[in-house]
């Protein structure tokens, strides 16, 4: 958590985000650009070596992504890059006094490379056309790099001022129509050497699970029950050890709907099933996305 907001900008780059079919196998020379909208509210609760507490929060995040996949060794790859841009407005009470802030700005862009490494052979669209989906194991690593606004001296930022890297392990399985999903990964955090008063922080690793069950009406048609455990992440502030560490999962449901010619939406929610520390957030999605080979 970047002072407290970071915490509320999860579904673009931290442990909470639930992201069915990051793994299932697509043609190569596939390009696709889009647009998120994601919305969230509720609270927080913050860093404890912040003189900030009872933080509500509602946050508007939209962003631009583009996506394309390609030969990696013989499997198929993706790159993706995603910028976002945050909107938020956020309440608490700072020395026991009722205070409000509003920020506006560019949160952290994120990277994400992915390849399979068993399963589906990279395929053009034509021979992916006549391929039946096969159970298929994949591995990606994904940046989140510090270009969000951030001040050392706010106690609400945009931005993190540190790395992020998330190498993970995705396993998709194709039953008739149903797909079965299964993801392991773990954050690993840079120090932040200019946290609010002058202090360094730093976080262990969060480890993050994900599952997901989707169901196909149609390729392109399709809807998806989503879950998400994440544990660890504790910080350590000026030397001194936070009682922070996250145990917490979520659950939520994806709808992908084709809207024909290469344009899809896709609906997204999702909410706290259990939280020992951190953000408790009802989050609504929104993505619109177009594609062409």
């Amino acid at each position: 958590m970047a002072a407290a907001l970071w915490a509320a900008i999860g579904a673009l780059a931290a442990a909470q985000q639930l992201e069915p079919r990051a793994y299932v196998p697509i043609p190569v020379g596939v390009n696709i650009v889009g647009a998120p909208f994601v919305y969230q509210s509720g609270s927080v609760v913050t860093d404890p070596s912040l003189p900030i507490q009872n933080v509500d929060a509602k946050v508007e995040t939209l962003a631009a992504f583009y996506d394309r996949s390609f030969s990696f060794f013989g499997r198929t790859a993706t790159a993706l890059l995603t910028v976002p841009y945050t909107w938020a407005q956020v309440s608490g009470q700072v020395f026991e006094q009722s205070r409000s802030v509003t920020r506006s700005g560019l949160s952290d862009l994120q990277m994400r490379f992915s390849s399979n490494i068993f399963g589906s052979p990279a395929l053009d669209p034509q021979e992916f056309a006549h391929t039946a989906v096969k159970t298929t194991l994949g591995a990606s690593l994904t940046v989140t790099a510090p270009t969000g606004q951030y001040d050392g001296t706010k106690l609400i930022n945009l931005g993190t001022n540190r790395w992020a890297f998330k190498p993970e392990l995705g396993l998709s399985v194709p039953v008739s129509r149903w797909m079965f999903e299964f993801y392991a990964g773990s954050w690993f955090y840079t120090p932040n050497d200019d946290f609010f008063g002058g202090h360094r922080r730093t976080q262990d690793p969060l480890v993050a699970l994900q599952g997901h069950v989707s169901y196909n009406f149609t390729p392109f048609l399709w809807l998806s029950l989503d879950g998400t455990w994440y544990t660890g992440g504790q910080t350590t502030t000026g030397g001194v050890l936070d009682d922070d560490r996250l145990k917490n999962s979520r659950v939520g449901a994806t709808l992908a709907l084709p809207l024909g010619h290469g344009h899809a939406l896709k609906l997204a929610g999702a909410r706290g099933a259990t939280t020992r520390f951190g953000q408790n957030f009802t989050t609504v999605g929104l993505t619109y996305q177009y594609h062409w080979f």
